[in-house]
């Protein structure tokens, strides 16, 4: 008979969920902390980012608390909005996360899809109204990586345009996700913070 017990020593209820991440997450991204390499980043607490010529980032900040809940980065036409969230070091939760966000966005009325991309699975969603009343595009990627699941919302063009996606995903890939050492529950948005004066 196999052991099922864990590290801590108990047996769980039921099967671990298996990470998604590209085979190559820890070579090129996103990195942990432990694996980035020394280079100029733009820290944000919870995450770091690659400056580029021409992106231009925005803090997305919750009204009540006043606590940053996402980066949004814009580059040529595209956003890539950035959220980290702890996770439990033996399983991923890329995967019940999605079927959550699926059932929210259909609730309010878009179309959801499940596709393969280029990080593996990820929603396709066409929301019911954008801000000029148009249906929006968007795409929902994620990655499970040690200890922390980073979740990208694409919009604009490369949303629809798979040539673009491709350049929204090299910038959600050049991210770098601070765990850090305290205890948080897993699915817990990672502290993210104004930029540090360098």
């Amino acid at each position: 008979m196999t052991d099922t017990t864990n590290d801590e020593g108990f047996e769980p209820e039921e099967e671990l969920v298996e990470k998604s991440a590209p085979a190559d997450r820890g070579e090129a991204g996103p990195l942990d902390e432990t694996e980035a390499p020394v280079r100029p980043y733009v820290d944000l607490g919870g995450l770091r980012i690659v400056p580029r010529p021409g992106m231009q980032m925005r803090l997305e900040v919750e009204e009540k608390t006043k606590r940053i809940v996402a980066v949004t980065l814009e580059h040529e036409g595209s956003t890539v909005q950035l959220q980290p969230f702890a996770a439990p070091r033996s399983e991923g939760i890329w995967a019940p996360v999605r079927e959550v966000l699926r059932a929210q966005l259909e609730r309010q009325g878009a179309t959801v899809d499940e596709a393969d991309g280029a990080l593996g699975p990820e929603l396709r969603a066409r929301l019911q109204s954008g801000p000029d009343g148009a249906p929006r595009a968007v795409r929902i990627v994620g990655v499970d990586g040690p200890r922390w699941m980073l979740q990208g919302l694409i919009g604009g063009q490369a949303a629809v345009d798979d040539e673009r996606a491709a350049l929204a995903v090299e910038l959600f890939r050049s991210t770098v996700v601070c765990r850090g050492d305290q205890p948080m529950p897993p699915r817990e948005l990672i502290p993210l913070s104004a930029p540090k004066p360098v």
